[in-house]
C-alpha cells in the first residue's frame, strides 16, 4: 500500500476523516489507519435522502452512509454520523434557490465546503480531539516558507481546487488532502487491494440535493415566484420572445431560447431579475473585460502575474487583480455573476472570490 505523510505535529496521533461513502474518502480513511494514527470516520447527514436513495448518481444518500459505516467496520475504526440537515438547508439549499431567483448562477458545492463540510466538520473534529481533518478532495497541501499552501492536484483531470478557493489559511493549518498526489486509477487500485466494498462504486455526478438533475423544478418548489414568465429582449431592449422563468436560463446559454429568424445565433448575455427579462445577443456580446469580486479570500500574493479560472471546466487565463477588480488580459467568455473566479500562480491557488458584476469588452453590450 502507498504510504502517505499526514504531516502531523510531533506526538499527534488522531486523524478525523470526512467520509461521504465514496471510494475517495474511504481510501483516505484506510491510509490514515495504515499510518498508525487513531482514525475516526465522520459522515454528515445533510438532507432528507428519501428521494436520492432511488438514484445512484447523487452523493450523501442513505446508501452512502451505510457504505461509509461498512468501510469503517472493515478498517476497525470508529464511525459517527451527525445530522446537519438544518444548516445544510439554510447555508446551501436555500442560498442555491435565492441565487437563481436573483439571476445568478450558483455553485452549491463551494457553499457546502465553506459551510457544513468544513466549518461544521472542523468543529466536530476539534471536539473529537483530532490533530487534523483529512478529506478525499483532489488538491495538494504544500508547506512553504509562508506556511501551508493550496495547490492543484497532480492529476489535472481530477483537480478540485476551483471548488476549494474559499478555504482559509486557518483551515489549511488543520486540513489534509492525501489524494492530491495520486491519479484516480491508483486510488481505485488501493481500494481493491484493501478489500473495500466501494472500490468499483461510481463517482457522484449530480448535486446531491437535486437527485434527478432538474434544478429548475427544485427552485420553483422552494421559491414559487421563480416560475414567473417575462420577455426575452435584445441588447437594445427590443422584445424578441417570452421566457419560461429566469431559473431556466444561464449566461452563455444558446439552446432553449426558441427565437428564430435572426441573422446569427443568439446567447443569453445577462439576466435582469428586476425587469424579469432575459437579455440576449451575439456571441461577441458575451466577451468580458473585467469582473468585480465579492468576499475575496486571499491565500497568497496577488500583486504579480497570475491566472484566473472563471468556471470549473475552464482553463486558467492570464489576468491581474487590483482591489476587487479582476481584469483579463484578453476578453473572456462565460463569466457569470454568482460563479467563482479562482486565482492561480502556476499550480498554487492564490485565492478567489465570487463574481458580482462583469464589465463587457464591447461597449454596446
Amino acid at each position: 500500500m502507498d504510504m502517505v505523510d499526514f504531516q502531523l505535529p510531533t506526538g499527534a496521533r488522531r486523524i478525523v476523516v470526512a467520509m461521504s461513502g465514496g471510494v475517495d474518502s474511504s481510501v483516505v480513511a484506510a491510509l490514515a489507519a495504515a499510518s498508525g494514527a487513531e482514525t475516526i470516520g465522520v459522515t454528515l447527514q445533510l438532507y432528507d435522502h428519501g428521494e436520492a436513495t432511488r438514484r445512484a448518481g447523487a452523493c450523501c444518500a442513505g446508501r452512502d452512509i451505510r457504505d461509509a459505516r461498512a468501510v469503517c467496520d472493515r478498517l476497525g475504526i470508529a464511525h459517527y454520523v451527525f445530522d446537519h440537515e438544518s444548516s445544510f438547508r439554510e447555508q446551501v439549499v436555500d442560498r442555491f434557490a435565492d441565487e437563481y431567483l436573483a439571476g445568478r448562477t450558483p455553485i452549491p458545492c463551494v457553499q457546502c465546503n465553506m459551510g457544513p463540510k468544513f466549518t461544521d466538520l472542523f468543529a466536530l473534529a476539534r471536539d473529537l480531539g483530532a490533530d487534523c481533518l483529512a478529506t478525499g478532495h483532489y488538491v495538494r497541501r504544500v508547506v512553504g516558507t509562508d506556511g501551508p499552501q493550496l495547490h492543484r492536484a497532480l492529476d489535472p483531470a481530477r483537480d478540485q481546487s476551483y471548488f476549494l478557493f474559499a478555504t482559509t489559511r486557518a483551515q489549511l493549518d488543520f486540513l489534509r488532502f492525501p489524494l492530491g498526489g495520486l491519479p484516480k486509477r491508483r486510488v481505485r487500485e488501493l481500494a481493491t487491494e484493501m478489500g473495500l466494498i466501494v472500490a468499483d462504486k461510481p463517482d457522484s455526478q449530480d448535486i446531491c440535493f437535486v437527485p434527478d438533475g432538474d434544478y429548475a423544478s427544485l427552485v420553483k418548489k422552494l421559491r414559487p415566484e421563480a416560475a414567473a414568465t417575462g420577455d426575452i429582449v435584445d441588447l437594445s431592449g427590443r422584445k424578441l420572445g417570452e421566457h419560461r422563468g429566469l431559473v431556466h436560463y444561464t449566461v452563455g446559454q444558446r439552446r432553449g431560447l426558441e427565437i428564430g429568424g435572426t441573422p446569427e445565433p443568439l446567447y443569453v448575455v445577462r439576466l435582469d431579475p428586476q425587469a424579469q427579462r432575459v437579455v440576449v445577443g451575439p456571441r461577441a456580446a458575451l466577451a468580458v473585460a473585467a469582473a468585480r469580486l465579492d468576499d475575496l479570500n486571499v491565500l497568497g500574493p496577488l500583486d504579480g502575474a497570475l491566472t484566473a479560472k472563471v468556471r470549473s471546466m475552464a482553463k486558467p487565463v492570464p489576468a491581474r487583480i487590483t482591489g476587487d477588480l479582476l481584469e483579463f488580459a484578453a476578453p473572456e467568455y462565460g463569466v457569470a455573476p454568482g460563479q467563482a473566479a479562482v486565482l492561480y500562480d502556476g499550480e498554487r491557488v492564490l485565492g478567489g472570490g465570487w463574481i458580482a458584476t462583469t464589465q463587457p469588452a464591447l461597449a454596446a453590450a
